[in-house]
């Protein structure tokens, strides 16, 4: 099982950081696959980014208010393959964690998706956007746009989009539906909010041996809630600091207030892994100081599925070849005896 890191770009076709993506990304280059979606394909310079981009079959006209084909396109790609998440990113995001500490992430939530979202904070019979006037008070939602996905719930964003069209296009021609329409189709599937199951004695110890690094005191009482969605942040952005009414703020020098709100937002964001905006000029020594952190501290335990899957993946191809081999003893024992 792997990652997808599904990059949007635009404008001028770049990673501002691609040196520092391309370092962060080797000490897990065997869990990560990389994608992106692009509007202009003549215009990207990057030998890496076109080796990793979307065929032009999967290309749809998009706009800063108009964003959800590359979303949708980019889940449809990597779902093709073995990912299990789906982390959406711009080209001005930058990782902010270091590859260790995103391995122990993913392997402590693999079968988790991780989305900041809340009903909608700005007054929808003003502000069109998303037309959410136009839905029912409790699908009046919001979502950080960047996030990271599991693959059940990129299947069941997929299925919506197909049997629900009318109503995603209800929703996208109000503009900006990347901030509210996976809330919504999730809210639909019930993915949002916990749900409570019991758990008896076997059942927890088998909880707690495929999610290693937990504690036992986790699964001790019978009643479990277990979301399928959690609600946290993935994608550190300033918006005390506003460039615009809808962009946070751009991460230029690395000022005094720049560093402050990184160390201050890794200690309350548990699950921050990237960075918004960072511009091409922004100092890469900062962003290394989190980047290349040892954090040997972390326990990294792989999940007993992965290693199910992998080990599963290893006999049936032993049994595969050993069949093929006896096959050919036994039509050579024909042909000379």
């Amino acid at each position: 099982m792997k990652i997808a890191l599904c990059f949007i770009i635009s404008y001028d076709h770049i990673l501002n950081k691609e040196d520092l993506w391309r370092e962060w990304i080797e000490p897990n280059k065997d869990i990560i696959n990389v994608y992106f979606y692009y509007k202009d394909r003549t215009k990207i310079k990057s030998s890496w980014i076109l080796q990793h981009a979307l065929p032009p079959s999967c290309i749809h006209e998009t706009s800063y208010y108009h964003v959800i084909p590359a979303y949708l396109s980019l889940m449809q790609h990597a779902l093709k393959y073995d990912n299990q998440w789906i982390c959406f990113l711009t080209d001005s995001c930058c990782p902010i964690i270091s590859p260790r500490k995103f391995r122990a992430l993913f392997y402590s939530y693999w079968n988790k998706s991780i989305m900041s979202w809340k009903p909608a904070w700005w007054n929808i019979n003003v502000h069109k956007r998303a037309n959410l006037a136009l839905l029912p008070e409790d699908l009046r939602l919001a979502n950080d746009p960047w996030f990271v996905l599991k693959r059940e719930n990129a299947e069941q964003i997929l299925h919506f989009a197909k049997t629900k069209s009318q109503v995603v296009k209800t929703i996208c021609d109000g503009g900006l539906a990347n901030e509210s329409l996976f809330a919504i189709i999730l809210h639909g599937y019930k993915q949002l909010k916990s749900e409570e199951i019991q758990v008896n004695s076997i059942i927890r110890q088998i909880l707690y041996l495929a999610q290693w690094s937990l504690p036992m005191h986790k699964f001790i009482s019978k009643k479990q809630t277990i979301p399928s969605v959690i609600n946290a942040v993935t994608h550190l952005a300033d918006w005390s600091r506003m460039d615009s009414a809808t962009s946070p703020h751009t991460f230029t020098n690395a000022n005094s207030m720049d560093i402050q709100f990184i160390e201050d937002n890794l200690l309350k964001n548990k699950c921050a892994m990237f960075i918004r905006k960072i511009v091409r000029e922004f100092p890469d020594e900062i962003l290394k100081k989190y980047i290349q952190k040892k954090d040997d501290h972390i326990i990294v335990m792989e999940p007993l599925l992965f290693i199910y899957r992998r080990w599963i993946l290893h006999i049936c191809n032993a049994l595969y070849y050993g069949l093929i081999i006896i096959c050919m003893l036994y039509g050579l024992k024909y042909i000379f005896l």
